[in-house]
């Protein structure tokens, strides 16, 4: 491995032992979706390879999405299509965190969500009472709401934000955003408008702040940790593998795991290389272990 500074180092055949052995030492692996695992519709080669191998050697193995705009049964199925063999246990997109933790936050609470139908879907499945998240709402604020959730929608406007600043003025009311990304890329240098775009706007408006549920929080881990058993998933034998710096890496660092960037996304090696070189803590901790050209850089690797 050929040292590119203090650390993020180049994770690849050539490190030889000293490669095979960090890996050997890991007994979970985390990947990011989107940039990681696939593009769009088309899985990134080697992927369905690496993810076959990994767990035909026992490793522990989960998908960690911030993409929250469809429910654990469509991510299931993008899966399949994909052709990457995976049970519904292993799969924690901000939607089923966020269900996860209103249904223990507000068992059986009505929920008002600027969002997909995906992510209504996944709340509803966790017992909850959606109220929005359709393409038409009603002009009048309608009954009582227990947390006000933001997501990914397509169709936000001044009528939805002004009805969520209006149940944010209960201060008992939730409010929470399923993750912090401020656009996604669309191809061609093209960029939309991500989840944290919107939940700015919610916490302008409305004077509040929002609790966020996908990485870079802890909580994703903690499900996972819950859904695995307590103690099963060990930080330090773990490691997290994602494409951006603000939510991936720092994921990563925030629960004490060792990272590695994926170059097949969003977050360049430069801009790694500049957290590096920052003096400030919070840069310092978006800087990866390690980075590899894509995934596939990991199959050697795993070679007997």
């Amino acid at each position: 491995m050929a040292a590119v500074g203090a650390c993020c180092l180049r994770l690849s055949a050539e490190g030889g032992p000293r490669a095979r052995e960090l890996l050997a030492a890991i007994d979970s692996f985390l990947l990011d979706c989107d940039g990681v695992v696939w593009n769009g519709e088309r899985a990134v080669s080697g992927a369905a390879e690496l993810l076959s191998r990994l767990q035909a050697l026992g490793k522990r193995l989960y998908l960690v999405s911030n993409n929250g705009s469809r429910s654990g049964a469509g991510l299931l199925d993008k899966c399949g299509r994909l052709g990457l063999q995976l049970r519904p246990q292993q799969l924690f997109s901000s939607a089923r965190c966020s269900a996860l933790y209103l249904r223990r936050a507000r068992p059986g609470g009505r929920v008002y969500v600027l969002g997909s139908p995906g992510l209504c879907a996944e709340l509803r499945e966790a017992g909850l009472r959606v109220l929005g998240g359709g393409e038409e709402e009603e002009e009048e604020p309608g009954p009582e709401v227990h947390a006000v959730l933001v997501g990914y929608d397509e169709h936000f406007s001044f009528a939805r934000l002004a009805k969520a600043c209006g149940y944010l003025r209960d201060p008992s009311c939730l409010f929470l955003a399923t993750d912090p990304d401020p656009w996604h890329p669309q191809g061609g240098g093209r960029v939309i408008p991500g989840t944290g775009s919107l939940t700015a706007a919610v916490e302008v408006a409305s004077g509040r702040k929002a609790e966020v549920i996908g990485k870079p929080s802890r909580f994703m881990f903690d499900c996972i940790a819950s859904e695995a058993g307590d103690g099963a998933v060990d930080p330090t034998r773990a490691l997290m593998i994602g494409d951006r710096l603000e939510t991936d890496i720092l994921f990563g660092a925030n629960c004490g795991m060792r990272t590695v960037l994926a170059l097949t996304g969003v977050s360049s090696l430069e801009e790694a290389q500049a957290n590096m070189a920052s003096e400030l803590p919070h840069c310092r901790r978006m800087v990866p272990d390690f980075y590899v050209d894509s995934i596939a850089d990991f199959l050697p690797l795993l070679k007997d």
